[in-house]
């Protein structure tokens, strides 16, 4: 009995720290902050700077994307739950990055080496193309929202910048504005 409220307490930690790790989905969604690039240097800029803000959240599109075009495939949908279940545990509800053999593995190669795994996986169940056709779909979706999404409102709430307080514009601290 007190495994089984040992699994549940530990499962609702994760799901906490899933949760903590992403940006908020209001965030993401703030349609006031969707505008036409100006540029073709702008788009570029502004999906750099979005990818890199909302990585987690693009991720998870893109698997939630790749689970719908799996609904008349069950096998292969239940391939994909196992798979993602190796998502969940090694990407999603991690707190500190992942070490193998005392190295440790930066986020991306992570989420490329599962993404990888996730695909071949998905392939070996004989739907190579609706994998194909979801990454498209799903890369289309994220590479639009980066582009047309404005970052002027992520570098004041960036807290992993070094440099947030002389961006920001604000005087706190030993920084002035220029």
């Amino acid at each position: 009995m007190s495994t089984t409220t040992e699994l549940f307490s530990t499962f609702k930690e994760t799901s906490q720290s899933v949760m903590s790790s992403r940006r908020p989905w209001r965030q993401l969604l703030d349609f006031s902050a969707l505008s036409f690039p100006s540029s073709i240097s702008d788009a570029t800029t502004r999906m750099t700077q979005n990818a890199s803000h909302f990585f987690s959240n693009y991720t998870l599109i893109l698997l939630v994307i790749l689970f719908l075009s799996l609904v008349y495939h069950p096998f292969s949908m239940v391939v994909f739950l196992v798979v993602f279940a190796g998502w969940y545990f090694l990407y999603f509800s991690r707190d500190e990055p992942l070490s193998v053999f005392n190295w440790v593995v930066d986020e991306r190669v992570v989420v490329v080496g599962l993404g990888v795994i996730t695909v071949v996986a998905l392939i070996l169940t004989h739907v190579w193309l609706n994998v194909l056709a979801s990454l498209a779909i799903g890369i289309v979706v994220v590479c639009l929202h980066a582009a047309f999404r404005g970052t002027e409102d992520l570098v004041m709430d960036d807290q992993e910048s070094p440099y947030g307080p002389m961006l920001s514009g604000s005087t706190a601290g030993p920084y002035s504005s220029v």
